[in-house]
C-alpha cells in the first residue's frame, strides 16, 4: 500500500493524512469535544436530558459533517490516480485509513484505560 501511495505522488499522500487526522478526529475528537460540550449544558442548566440531548444532535452532525469531508478527499484522491494514469482505486485507501485509524484508536484507549486511568483488569474485592 505504501508503494502505491507513494507512485500517485506527494499530493495524494498528503490527501491521505489528511484522511487519517480526520479518522482520528472522527474517533477520538468528536466523542470527547461533545461529552465536554453536554457536561457545559448539564452543569448550566442541571437538566441531564438537555445534556443527552445536545450531546446526541451535536454527535450525530459532527458525524455526517466529517464522513461528507471524507468522502470528499476520497474522491481527491481517487482524482489524483486517475490524473497519473493509474486507473480508479475506488475508496480502498478511505476504508483502509478508517480501519487503520480505528484499530489505533483501540489500542490508544486501552492503553489508556489500563495503564493512566488507574481502572483495575480484575474487580476489586475479588481474589484470585
Amino acid at each position: 500500500m505504501l508503494r502505491d501511495l507513494a507512485r500517485t505522488g506527494a499530493g495524494a499522500v498528503l490527501v491521505v493524512l489528511i484522511m487519517f487526522i480526520g479518522s482520528l478526529v472522527l474517533w477520538i475528537g468528536t466523542p470527547l469535544l461533545w461529552l465536554w460540550i453536554g457536561s457545559q449544558v448539564q452543569g448550566s442548566t442541571s437538566s441531564l436530558g438537555a445534556a443527552l440531548g445536545t450531546m446526541f444532535v451535536g454527535v450525530i452532525a459532527t458525524i455526517a459533517l466529517l464522513a461528507s469531508v471524507l468522502g470528499k478527499l476520497s474522491n481527491v484522491y481517487r482524482a489524483n490516480c486517475r490524473a497519473r494514469g493509474r486507473g480508479d482505486p475506488g475508496h480502498y485507501v478511505l476504508e483502509g485509513v478508517l480501519v487503520v485509524s480505528a484499530g489505533f484508536t483501540l489500542v490508544a484507549f486501552v492503553v489508556w484505560f489500563f495503564l493512566f486511568a488507574g481502572a483495575s483488569p480484575v474487580p476489586l474485592g475479588i481474589q484470585l
